[in-house]
């Protein structure tokens, strides 16, 4: 069986560290790993659009934004086919079919949804393309027949409803979709990244996000007014680390060679960690650290983004390139499903037999 990786964030803003730790990064270590044989990322413009219906030309106009982010994470469009998932009508009726083989109550017991309805406070007034979001990933996962979906832990229950889609439907009517598997972070710091705030999720909406594309100032900013001990008030005051956000954060991003390059009266983040709870170590000085950990990390991904912003015409070219192939890919897989739910009227010769 072929090796295959569907993946894919809405375009409702630019990327954050969020994503670059909990999948972007994971992304671009399984291209280079020559693991898998094809891979698919997709830009999730019909689901973004579920709860920015009256809002298009946001959506629209983040398409490129999403785009450059993952150019300058380190995407390569000669390993990966990136595309926009409207330009993939295919996995419309995939949905639509797929909608027969989940009940509402299993939909409203899954904790994403549920969680993403009261984040954006819908209550009753959900919209029925919204409510029916793990439907819509489910088609999006099984068009492209993929194996492993990264992912962060978030979308974990997302992941188990697809399999129930699919075991269902290759009960009903026979082997025909393929069983995908969730690849989460090694790093467990990884697994959900708070924001700067300390509050538990790093969201656009919330305003708690570290860019991608944020500028060397704005990073420091940020950094700088994060969230640590509210007890850690003097340098000499022994420091907390549970919900310590710039240590959650050093845990996710720093390495040895970062102490040797920022802060060598260290050998590594076990050493500091024991300085600050013993006492004697101020917020300032970690931050600082964090800081150059942070620049150095997102100064590249700052000149690959400049690179493709000076060349959308190419950036165009490429989501219009893998939106064709991830079509192609779609449709092989609609015309197995339209075969073994016997709809395929007029491509079946013994239909009028």
């Amino acid at each position: 069986m072929k090796q295959i990786i569907l993946t894919g964030d809405r375009p409702t803003g630019r990327l954050h560290v969020g994503h670059y730790v909990g999948s972007l990064s994971e992304r671009v270590r399984l291209q280079n790993s020559g693991e898998f044989d094809e891979i698919y990322i997709m830009i999730a413009d019909a689901q973004a659009l579920t709860d920015n219906a009256e809002h298009p030309e946001k959506v629209r106009q983040n398409i490129m934004e999403v785009a450059l982010d993952y150019l300058a994470c380190g995407l390569d469009p000669e390993k990966v086919n990136i595309f926009i998932q409207s330009m993939v009508p295919e996995l419309t009726e995939l949905t639509f079919y797929y909608m027969n083989l989940v009940t509402v109550s299993r939909v409203q017991r899954n904790p994403t949804v549920k969680s993403e309805i009261q984040m954006r406070g819908f209550e009753s007034s959900i919209p029925v393309g919204f409510f029916c979001y793990p439907i819509s990933q489910a088609a999006d996962i099984t068009a492209f027949r993929a194996t492993c979906v990264p992912v962060g832990e978030d979308q974990m229950p997302m992941i188990e409803q697809c399999r129930e889609i699919v075991h269902s439907f290759n009960r009903i009517y026979g082997e025909t979709l393929t069983d995908p598997k969730i690849m989460l972070p090694s790093n467990t710091a990884c697994l959900r990244l708070p924001g700067t705030d300390g509050k538990a999720k790093m969201s656009k909406s919330l305003g708690n996000c570290i860019y991608l594309a944020d500028d060397e100032k704005t990073v420091r900013t940020k950094i700088m007014s994060m969230f640590t001990d509210p007890d850690h008030i003097r340098i000499e005051d022994p420091g907390k680390l549970e919900g310590n956000t710039v240590f959650t954060y050093l845990d996710a991003f720093c390495t040895d060679e970062h102490f040797a390059e920022f802060l060598p009266e260290y050998s590594n983040l076990d050493e500091l960690k024991a300085h600050y709870t013993r006492g004697g170590l101020g917020d300032v000085k970690v931050k600082k650290f964090l800081n150059n950990v942070m620049q150095s990390i997102l100064g590249p991904m700052r000149e690959r983004r400049a690179y493709w912003e000076a060349r959308k015409p190419e950036v165009y070219e490429i989501l219009k390139k893998g939106s064709e192939v991830a079509e192609r890919k779609a449709a092989e897989t609609l015309a197995d499903v339209r075969a073994a739910m016997k709809i395929n009227y007029f491509d079946d010769g013994n239909l009028m037999k």
